[in-house]
């Protein structure tokens, strides 16, 4: 028996992590140097979750996938060209900055918000997806308080596999400490799900995907809502590189016991 999800896909823009990132403090606060001439990508782990969304959605017909990304709208408009040939998704585009030191409770003020003006979308159906950690300052909790705003109260972090079941229930496997996992029982929609690398390849680029997807991409960026995001008192007193240190030494004969204790000293020591 199909069981149709209304699956929204929170998905950042963040520069390409194989480019040189130098943090410099502006007059604005803190931010990435030439951020705005660095090439963008859509945020591995939030690309991770949309990949997970278009797959169950085609596994379960009468389901429907929302892309909801934050950045400038010149930005995700040169991305969106790449990102439309790999999956089928309307995007819900907001036009505001992007960068690792945006403050999380006002990126997820915006989000939520953008999630709730969706024409359509049936929330007692409603399965939030995002990515669990993030290419940027990563700080973890954007995607709990979108949850929160939209009161679900069902939520799971550092997920690989979701499983739905014949009565509507799905089964979440999720990361957990000890490179173990953790299986749970989810009694159905709506739940926020916060995936890590799942299981699914990057699709290949489908020209005919994406020229179905551009049909909606361009009127969405057109009518792309401003927001200023207010960072409520948030304030970072400097940014630098992390300092290199590098200690090398020659050791013969040692045990592996004795170089653990030698490292373990050495890390408490710091």
């Amino acid at each position: 028996m199909p069981h149709p999800f209304h699956i929204v896909v929170c998905a950042g823009i963040v520069p390409d992590p194989l480019q040189t990132l130098e943090p410099v403090n502006s007059p604005n606060g803190p931010g990435i140097k030439n951020e705005m001439l660095l090439p963008a990508v859509l945020d591995p782990w939030a690309a991770s979750a949309l990949y997970e969304a278009a797959h169950l959605a085609a596994s379960n017909p009468g389901s429907k996938v929302w892309l909801v990304s934050l950045g400038p709208k010149a930005k995700l408009q040169q991305l969106m060209m790449t990102v439309a040939q790999k999956a089928s998704f309307e995007l819900v585009a907001i036009d505001g900055p992007i960068g690792g030191f945006t403050d999380a409770g006002a990126t997820a003020a915006a989000l939520a918000e953008a999630i709730d003006a969706i024409a359509g979308l049936d929330k007692t159906r409603l399965l939030l997806f995002g990515g669990w950690e993030s290419a940027t300052r990563g700080a973890g909790v954007t995607l709990q308080i979108v949850g929160e705003r939209l009161g679900i109260a069902d939520q799971f972090q550092g997920v690989d596999r979701i499983e739905v079941r014949e009565d509507g229930s799905f089964e979440v496997l999720e990361r957990i400490e000890g490179g173990k996992h953790q299986v749970s029982i989810c009694a159905g929609a709506p739940a926020v799900l916060g995936w890590a690398t799942g299981n699914l390849p990057e699709p290949r680029n489908n020209p005919q995907v994406g020229m179905a997807n551009m049909r909606t991409i361009m009127p969405a960026l057109q009518k792309a809502k401003a927001v200023a995001l207010d960072p409520k008192g948030l304030r970072y007193i400097s940014v630098s590189l992390p300092s290199q240190q590098r200690a090398t030494r020659v050791v013969k004969d040692l045990t592996p016991d004795e170089i653990a204790d030698e490292l373990v000293a050495w890390i408490g020591a710091e």
